[in-house]
């Protein structure tokens, strides 16, 4: 496929920055697709422990570059740590950067994913070729000369769900798994929340895979250090770059139930897993990068498992101080052989939230925590307002699925109170149409009625929680529900009849905030995405940031999901929300 005119002068070998570099490695998969990586190595030759990375944003494709520019300028104005030590000019979007790591002893490997960059192939992001991509190319490295045969996998979101989806097929020289605020369930943490399609993945492709795609060639974009084409060096025309690419957009569209192929390779079995891992969340990962990281530690089998959950922006803190040694000393162990990290690290960190963006470590057991007092604040609609005792009357209060929603709210909390863990409602409801959406959001306010709003994964002012549910997928798995989750298998539409109440269990991600005394707490239900009202940060999809970021959910009919929706609660209809309310320690 056109790299036979490359063959004889690639890879190209460097000596820079302290590294011996190798560019455009070939790789070829069992199915003669050739796919390209770069190799950083430590100059003097030797065997190393390989820290990999396989995605669809270009390997050669610097940080600081379009769409992540802004990020890029963010973070090192917030945390100028992250480009100590470093040139910058190797340091690629969400992934390692060598030359925080070469020193220390080891080699890295940035490998473009099946039809990205400078690879060949068939474009599929996240799909089962991708992952038996990265097993072979993961083969491929423990058997290298300059490898020690022990692999591990580092990487942000898109390069923290590949390593969900290769650790399941096990290949040889796989050793450890640092797996940073992925997803893990396509359907329910990506394309459909709550059975809701979701915006984000169709505006995603577009910006992040299909804009560096192979064979845009001198129509893509550039490296600025060396001048290579990060989208390789043919020219292919656009029918042919048509039809070397799976359209996200278009394959969403065609998929609206969790039942299909498509979401079920990309949707990982747990319990498949065995080796190492480290599993780092984010509190406001609302949307992509929360859930799976908490379900993913639980439902491993590997024998040595650590978790952590942390707050800030998803991409900042990855390449920190704190964190690159974190990082390190997980793979000194399990790639070196050296150290003792087994017997100094807590198998569970989480960094529990305070308003003001203040996060205080706790080592923890176990999730959800044992202790919780998993606590029921009722629903009283018509009152606006939020009780800890159920409703002794029928009452009830209707809103515009396309409007406002309604907002309840506590009295002023008395003490301070911690929420830590998953989260529930059940939420009786009748509508004007054959169906709804809601969307439940949990707020925190403070004193004088401002709401309390967080730094997320990429949300700069996001809520407490969110969830989602399409009334028509409200059916529940019994076998796979938890007391704490409720779990739709999303499999079949059942249209309300007008004007009926309907009992619906919504799951809410998982959260972490303490509530000073003198707060209230809020709950909402409506049927539009959560808008904090304030000036938002335009995305790198030229959107608004407007409190749930670009996990947006328009183009539903009005004439369905706009028109009036009535929440019922009382003594025949308890509505509630469950909070994991956790009792608090004297310090």
């Amino acid at each position: 496929m056109h790299d036979s005119q490359i063959t004889d002068t690639w890879p190209k070998i460097t000596i820079e920055d302290g590294m011996r570099i190798m560019t455009d490695v070939p790789i070829a998969m069992a199915d003669g697709v050739i796919l390209r990586a770069n190799v950083y190595l430590p100059i003097a030759e030797g065997r190393y422990p390989v820290i990999a990375s396989l995605g669809a944003y270009g390997k050669d494709l610097p940080f600081s570059e379009a769409p992540y520019t802004a990020m890029w300028n963010k973070m090192v104005e917030k945390y100028p740590e992250t480009v100590e030590g470093t040139t910058t000019k190797h340091t690629s979007f969400e992934v390692a950067d060598p030359e925080h790591w070469i020193p220390h002893g080891y080699a890295v490997m940035r490998i473009d994913s099946r039809g990205a960059a400078r690879s060949q192939g068939v474009m599929n992001t996240h799909s089962l070729q991708e992952a038996v991509d990265y097993a072979e190319c993961i083969e491929w490295a423990a058997a290298q000369p300059w490898s020690n045969g022990k692999v591990g996998l580092s990487g942000i979101s898109y390069f923290a769900v590949n390593q969900w989806n290769v650790a399941t097929l096990k290949p040889k020289g796989l050793a450890a798994l640092y797996i940073w605020e992925g997803a893990s369930d396509w359907y329910r943490e990506a394309s459909h929340h709550g059975g809701i399609p979701c915006d984000f993945l169709g505006d995603w492709f577009i910006a992040q895979a299909e804009s560096v795609q192979y064979g845009l060639g001198s129509r893509g974009k550039k490296n600025p250090y060396n001048g290579m084409q990060i989208s390789g060096d043919i020219d292919l025309s656009q029918e042919e770059l048509n039809a070397n690419r799976v359209d996200v957009g278009t394959s969403l569209a065609a998929r609206p139930f969790a039942n299909d192929d498509y979401y079920r390779e990309r949707s990982p079995d747990h319990s498949k897993i065995e080796v190492p891992m480290f599993s780092l969340g984010n509190w406001g990962g609302q949307g992509l990068h929360g859930r799976s990281n908490l379900l993913g530690f639980v439902n491993s089998r590997s024998a040595h498992k650590y978790l952590e959950v942390h707050g800030q922006e998803h991409w900042t803190t990855y390449y920190d101080k704190h964190y690159l040694a974190l990082q390190r000393s997980f793979f000194d162990y399990y790639l070196k052989g050296q150290g003792n990290f087994p017997e100094t690290q807590p198998k569970i960190i989480l960094q529990i939230r305070h308003p003001g963006e203040r996060f205080v470590p706790r080592i923890e057991q176990e999730w959800p925590l044992a202790r919780t007092k998993w606590s029921r604040l009722y629903l009283y609609p018509a009152a606006h307002a939020l009780e800890w005792t159920a409703p002794d009357n029928a009452q009830k209060a209707e809103y515009q699925g396309f409007g406002a929603g309604l907002t309840m709210r506590t009295a002023p909390l008395a003490e301070p109170m911690e929420i830590t863990g998953p989260l529930q409602a059940k939420v009786f409801i009748s509508s004007k149409t054959p169906d709804a959406d809601l969307f439940l959001v949990l707020h925190v306010f403070d004193p004088d009625g401002t709401e309390v709003l967080f730094q997320g994964a990429n949300e700069p002012k996001a809520p407490v929680a969110q969830g989602w549910l399409r009334a028509s997928h409200r059916k529940l798995d019994p076998a796979k529900s938890r007391p704490w989750m409720p779990y739709h298998p999303h499999e079949v539409a059942e249209p309300l009849v007008p004007d009926e109440i309907y009992e619906l269990d919504v799951e809410i991600w998982p959260t972490c905030i303490v509530i000073p005394a003198g707060y209230t707490i809020g709950f909402s239900v409506q049927g539009v995405d959560f808008d904090h009202g304030l000036p938002g940060l335009v995305s790198h999809y030229g959107k608004q940031m407007r409190g749930c970021a670009f996990f947006t959910h328009t183009g539903r009919p009005e004439g369905v999901y706009g028109k009036a929706v009535t929440v019922h609660s009382g003594p025949d209809h308890p509505s509630y929300v469950v909070l994991p309310i956790i009792p608090l320690v004297a310090p």
